[in-house]
């Protein structure tokens, strides 16, 4: 038995105006890719793994269509010279857009078809957030999902797909998955998987999974910040075979009703409010760490990561004792690097890139360090992080890379729309700034042109049932 191991995964946001490059994107190699998972897992089954390449990047803005073309053809070059195969196991996100094509996964599954022999299976691992063509269960046969958020399973997800490949081989089964499109997209911090409402209708998904005739399911909730016609929730479900897709349809479409009949419960994890106010709670809280998350400029989102509101606000409200994490300003760090470690000046920080909801900031303050491939720049009693790349703070280790110890901190400011686990450990408490940006919360005022309507919350007086003839 032998299968192939590869694929292109990036989450787009349409909204940021930058296109995507091929310099963003991080190759790795057949080599590499042998040692990592899916890979690692059907080497331990005794199967003989094919690796070919894997492409990623940052969640940033649309992708560059020849950016993408070079590495559809660099990865389908690839499957051709692994000669006979009997699956392929894709590693995918599920809203990736390309200029002038649209969806990428969709794309890429097509021209997979036209490479490999119609028998061969193939399984994708996808992101929680990817928005779904119904199209690409023409496809695919095996499309599984993260269940967690924040994505904590990403790994466990890959060992899946693999596993029920192999599965469907020895039992000469050809799943078939079903699509169901219930009209919602919200932004995935109303989606937090070890809270209610969403822990209940995950929950659900494993005694799908024991139903006879299905092999999995997934929940997935769509990408918000993508303006693209099939952007939106999806629940989907795997028929072993096609004498059990009415039953797969069925399931599918329970777990999409309940998704929809949960969605006035959906709500942010922690309290949110206008910057000001939460820099004011902040400043009087007792509590420390007190950690803000600047959810419009979300980089781990593909926000541009460069609006200096947040330090702009902390330095008017004259906090003591803040730090953050990060600033995206290749021309600030070389400014700072140039005057040297101690030294005083003046710099315009932010608002290059995003210059649509940001500005630069005029601030003078002093060089505390320089690390990475950033520098500290204190402003009053504010640490600013300004790095030359493009860069999330998810971890206490990537603030530590600076010198910072974020626990010892009073206001602690990160570019998230909800804080990943290992930040979530250590917070003493927390908030969410309804900030503007390419990942504003308020998606209601991002004026999208290309979304199916209605779509709940940006339309509410309207009821749903699914009907198969109108997808």
């Amino acid at each position: 038995m032998r299968i192939l191991v590869g694929g292109i995964a990036h989450e787009s946001n349409t909204f940021n105006p930058i296109l995507t490059s091929i310099d963003s994107f991080q190759i790795t190699s057949e080599r590499e890719l042998a040692n990592e998972e899916p890979a690692k897992t059907l080497c331990s089954m005794g199967i003989d793994v094919a690796p070919t390449m894997y492409a990623r990047a940052l969640p940033s803005g649309t992708v560059d269509r020849d950016t993408y073309l070079s590495l559809k053809d660099q990865l389908l070059e690839q499957v051709e010279k692994t000669g006979r195969i009997d699956g392929a196991c894709l590693i995918l996100h599920g809203a990736m857009v390309v200029k002038d094509i649209g969806s990428a996964e969709l794309d890429l599954l097509k021209s997979m078809r036209e490479v490999l022999d119609e028998e061969v299976i193939i399984s994708a691992s996808l992101d929680l957030h990817g928005n779904i063509p119904i199209e690409m269960a023409d496809y695919a046969n095996i499309l599984t999902a993260y269940r967690k958020t924040p994505h904590t399973d990403a790994l466990e997800t890959c060992k899946k797909a693999a596993t029920l490949l192999v599965e469907s081989l020895k039992r000469r089964v050809r799943p078939r998955p079903v699509i169901v499109r219930p009209p919602i997209l919200v932004a995935g911090e109303y989606v937090v998987t070890d809270a209610e409402p969403a822990a209940g209708l995950y929950g659900m998904l494993s005694s799908v999974d024991s139903t006879p005739g299905i092999m999995d399911s997934s929940l997935l909730v769509g990408m918000a910040w993508a303006d693209v016609s099939h952007a939106g929730a999806s629940a989907i479900t795997i028929a072993e075979t096609r004498e059990d897709l009415k039953k797969a349809r069925e399931k599918a479409y329970e777990i999409a009703r309940a998704y929809w009949e949960k969605r006035m419960e959906l709500r942010l994890e922690a309290e949110a409010d206008q910057p000001r106010e939460v820099v004011r709670q902040a400043k009087a809280s007792p509590r420390r760490p007190f950690f803000i998350s600047d959810s419009g400029d979300n980089v781990t989102a593909g926000a541009a990561g460069d609006i200096p509101m947040m330090v702009e606000e902390l330095v008017l409200s004259q906090v003591q004792d803040a730090v953050v994490g990060c600033i995206i300003d290749s021309e600030a760090v070389e400014a700072c690097r140039e005057a040297g470690v101690g030294a005083s000046l003046s710099l315009k920080i932010g608002g290059r890139l995003d210059r649509v909801n940001g500005h630069p900031l005029e601030v003078r303050g002093r060089v505390s360090n320089l690390a990475g491939n950033g520098v500290v720049f204190r402003v009053d009693n504010v640490d600013i992080i300004l790095t030359a790349k493009r860069t999330a703070f998810t971890s206490p280790q990537d603030f530590m890379a600076y010198g910072i110890g974020p626990v010892r901190r009073k206001i602690v400011v990160v570019k998230l729309g909800l804080l990943m686990a290992d930040l979530k450990k250590i917070a003493a408490q927390s908030m969410i700034a309804l900030t503007p940006g390419f990942t504003n919360l308020s998606t209601e005022t991002l004026g999208y042109r290309n979304l199916k309507r209605p779509m709940f919350p940006l339309d509410r007086d309207f009821d749903w049932r699914y009907d198969a003839t109108h997808e």
